[in-house]
């Protein structure tokens, strides 16, 4: 089950990248970034969403879906342990004290 939920979230992560890089900005002018758009929003006029907004959002859900589903999945195998379970006490000489 864990491989197969790898899998899907390793072919969502590549999609995800190609379909971010595939889109086309707002705009580039620093205008936009405080609305010169002919609108009063900070990021512009929301247009209609195309397919690839639509492809975005749903393979977004889909990635953090599958990231929380590996952290679960880990968890559980692993059981709670400390960073220093293993870990065995030192074996330090006793310091003798400094004469004056």
């Amino acid at each position: 089950m864990v491989i197969l939920i790898t899998i899907i979230h390793v072919i969502v992560c590549a999609f995800l990248i190609i379909v971010v890089l595939l889109q086309s900005g707002q705009s580039g002018d620093i205008a936009a970034a405080f609305g010169g758009m002919g609108s009063q929003t900070a990021f512009g006029p929301r247009g209609s969403a195309t397919a690839l907004s639509r492809a975005t959002t749903w393979s977004a859900i889909i990635f953090m879906v599958t990231s929380i589903t590996l952290s679960v999945y880990a968890q559980r195998r692993s059981g709670p342990h400390s960073v220093l379970q293993g870990l065995k006490p030192s074996q330090t000489q006793p310091v003798a004290p400094v004469k004056k």
